[in-house]
Formats: structure tokens, C-alpha cells, sequence
């Protein structure tokens, strides 16, 4: 099956997770470090370990109590991620008839989306997916692209992100600005932030910025070396 790739806002977004097993609470992890406005978890089970370490988010409810129909009111996304296969698919079909966005734990079938396997660093998400075939190729292509994407990019990303208003502010031809963002991705500035050296990144930003913008390179390196 394909799957049409995309990022999705969590925010001011009400999502439920039934069931906090391990599994459950990497899930319930993963809602809360995207900003998602609530997340309602149920279990019959006490919360204990990383769970209740996440409890301490004030986006995070926990009920110890069985699924209710009416949990579905309001809600955006739901993981279902119980022991229990019934009711995992009751409640995907529930959400197929509501039109809610639903993830089966590994049952991709029953699932409106899944979950790619993702590497982060900073603000820069890959994300990778086999269709649900082989989460173990997911995960052995995530090992890969982590070692060779490292801290360096999210620091590229944030100078990138820091000059693009600054330039764009110029009021140059937009031919003229994507020739600057193309050449400082493709330049040695990379290079210079792995090895943490201002000297060599101020260098390359000079190079490649308009003269207006050399004055605030300082400033676009700020924090990052």
C-alpha cells in the first residue's frame, strides 16, 4: 500500500493513546515532544517508569480505566496499542467511521496513517517508511542516515533559518536569493560547523553573503560554536 507522505501540526490538537505499555509509552513520548495541545491516556494498569516521568507535562491525562465510544469526542489522532486485538480494531473501525486519523500498533492495516522511523537533529526530521513491509529496514536505514547526518546539520539549519528573513528582506530578485541559500548549503559552511571553527564558518558566510548581511554573521552564528 502507498502512503502519501507528510508532517502533521499537533498543536492546539486533542489526541488519546489506549494502552501504555512500552510501546504505548513511546508513542505517548513522541505526541508530547511535538507539541501536541492534549493527550488523554488509557490503561488498567497503574503508570509506572517513563510514564510517569511524562506525567509531569500538563498536556498529559491519565485515566485508569477501559475504553470508552465517547473517548472519540474531539479527538484528532488516536494510537490504539492494547494487548487486546478486538478491541484495538474496534476502535480503528470506530475511527474510520468518525474520520479520524488512527494508528494500530503493528497492524498497518487497520491504521488511517503509520508512524515512519525518524532521525532528528534539531529542527531537520527524516523520516522513513516501508509501506509497513519491514519496520526492521526502517530501522536499519534509520542507524544509517544517523550516522551520517549529525549535529552539524541542525546547526546549518539554524544559520539557514536565521538568514532566510534577513535576505529575503533585502528585496533582491528571488533568483539572486536561491543562488546565496544554494551555495552556502552546498559550500564548506558544513564542513566548518562539524569542526567548530567560527573563524572558517564567518569566513565561507562572507564569501557567499550579500555585503548588506556581513555585518550579521555574528549574529547567525550566535550560540552555535
Amino acid at each position: 500500500m502507498r502512503y502519501y507522505p507528510m508532517f502533521v501540526s499537533l498543536e492546539n490538537k486533542a489526541c488519546l493513546v489506549v494502552g501504555a505499555g512500552e510501546v504505548g509509552t513511546r508513542k505517548i513520548a513522541s505526541l508530547l515532544a511535538c507539541g501536541a495541545g492534549s493527550v488523554l491516556v488509557l490503561d488498567m494498569r497503574e503508570p509506572e517508569g517513563e510514564l510517569l516521568a511524562l506525567l509531569e507535562n500538563p498536556a498529559l491525562t491519565f485515566e485508569r480505566r477501559s475504553f470508552e465510544d465517547q473517548d472519540l469526542d474531539g479527538r484528532f489522532l488516536v494510537i490504539a496499542s492494547t494487548s487486546d486485538e478486538a478491541l484495538n480494531w474496534r476502535i480503528s473501525d470506530l475511527c474510520q467511521e468518525r474520520g479520524l486519523l488512527c494508528n494500530i500498533v503493528d497492524q498497518p492495516e487497520k491504521c488511517s496513517f503509520i508512524v515512519p522511523a525518524v532521525v532528528s537533529q534539531g529542527d531537520l526530521t527524516l523520516a522513513i517508511s516501508t509501506g509497513g513491509q519491514s519496520p526492521a529496514l526502517a530501522k536499519h536505514l534509520r542507524r544509517h542516515l544517523q550516522e551520517s547526518f549529525g549535529k552539524e546539520y541542525a546547526a546549518l539549519l539554524v544559520v539557514m533559518g536565521r538568514l532566510r528573513p534577513l535576505l529575503l528582506d533585502l528585496g533582491q530578485e528571488t533568483r539572486d536569493n536561491t543562488a546565496v541559500f544554494r551555495a552556502l548549503v552546498g559550500s564548506r559552511l558544513l564542513e566548518a560547523l562539524a569542526a567548530r571553527d567560527r573563524e572558517q564558518a564567518a569566513a565561507v558566510l562572507a564569501e557567499h553573503l550579500p555585503e548588506a548581511l556581513r555585518p550579521r554573521i555574528t549574529e547567525l552564528l550566535h550560540g552555535l560554536l
